[in-house]
């Protein structure tokens, strides 16, 4: 028997994209929008009666905004929620990953007019990022605490958690260690967050980032991770030498890579593994270069960019990690490079920075 269609509720005060919404979504037989609501007090009363798998959420909004509406929703129904928004401008680009903070999982722009092509490709993309997230568990507990910048406590209470993953794991030496290339797609803002988070100001590698993450939104990760984050965060730049304890992110449309003489390289050529750009140009590109003076992480999100690259710093000598599958939000990414044999070491998202720390003899 063919199964039951995805439950979705859409809470959104225009009326214009409510009406886009709901004609993208109707599209798919897969896919069933089995309410609306204009606000997130609407929202609250219409969750107990038609019970959506997905919640997909507007930001700005009457009386409860997309906000309020998710910190609702993670303490008393916790399930997926993606974001639904036009705030990818500089002044609201920052507002949206507080949703993430506050428990949603992922972001998505609001669907514009423009070409039918265009048009096309993004019905397809909303519908396929609805139908993953519909298959992610959500836990009240885990979602409902704030992300944020660690405290005294929270160093304590890392330093317990090095010493845990340091009883479990052999450690071995490695070579040089001369940069860190870490790659992320969906749940990975909030992974991202967790890791750099926990690495202090004198952290003595360059990091390299990809993040799958819809167009328009980069920017506003970038400031989010550098107000929460003792390290500078930017977005790469063709030409320069990668400096310790600077994240740079391989912007929209192009490529990241480091070339022959060590410096970034930004290319617009075709999409590798469906991405551009993508994870796994950048760790080959680090592998070819850093050989087994790297370490690569591979972190939460759905498909297998990353795998490849993965594999290729481990067959490098570098060093190489994966997110584990409970602490993953789609375990996708991770599980094709630990089917590989790509993964030296398997760690939950919290555990990653103490023992990067632990590798490289810094205090936590």
């Amino acid at each position: 028997m063919p199964s039951s269609p995805i439950r979705v509720l859409l809470v959104e005060d225009s009326p214009v994209a409510l009406t886009i919404l709901k004609r993208i979504l109707s599209s798919s037989p897969e896919l069933e929008v089995v309410g609306t609501a204009r606000n997130g007090l609407e929202a609250l009363e219409l969750i107990p009666q038609v019970d959506p798998q997905v919640i997909c959420t507007d930001l700005h909004m009457p009386k409860m905004n997309g906000l309020e509406l998710t910190q609702a929703v993670m303490a008393h129904y916790p399930r997926p929620i993606l974001v639904i928004s036009a705030s990818v401008q500089a002044e609201d680009t920052q507002t949206a990953f507080r949703l993430l903070e506050a428990g949603a999982l992922d972001l998505f722009p609001k669907p514009l007019a423009g070409l039918p092509s265009e048009y096309e490709q993004m019905k397809q993309d909303l519908i396929n990022r609805i139908r993953v997230l519909a298959g992610v568990s959500v836990f009240t507990q885990h979602r409902s605490r704030p992300l944020r910048k660690p405290n005294a406590s929270d160093h304590l209470q890392l330093s317990a958690a090095q010493g845990a993953a340091s009883s479990r794991l052999p450690i071995t030496d490695i070579h040089l260690p001369r940069v860190l290339v870490i790659g992320a797609s969906t749940g990975g803002p909030q992974a991202l967050y967790n890791l750099l988070s926990h690495l202090p100001a004198n952290f003595s590698l360059p990091i390299l980032c990809v993040q799958h993450i819809s167009e328009g939104f980069l920017k506003g990760l970038v400031d989010w991770l550098n107000a929460g984050c003792a390290l500078s965060v930017t977005i790469a730049q063709s030409g320069i030498l990668p400096l310790p304890g600077t994240v740079y992110f391989a912007p929209d449309r192009a490529h990241l890579e480091v070339d022959g003489q060590g410096r970034l390289a930004l290319l617009n050529t075709l999409p590798v593994d469906g991405h551009c750009p993508s994870v796994t140009v950048l760790f080959k590109s680090v592998a070819s270069y850093y050989r087994r003076a790297t370490i690569a992480v591979l972190l939460t999100g759905m498909g297998r960019d990353g795998a490849a690259g993965l594999q290729a710093i481990a067959q490098a000598g570098g060093l190489t990690i994966a997110q584990d599958e409970a602490s993953c939000v789609v375990f996708g990414m991770p599980r094709e490079a630990i089917a590989l044999g790509a993964a030296q070491y398997v760690l939950p998202a919290i555990e990653i920075a103490p023992w990067l720390l632990k590798k490289l003899q810094l205090p936590s």
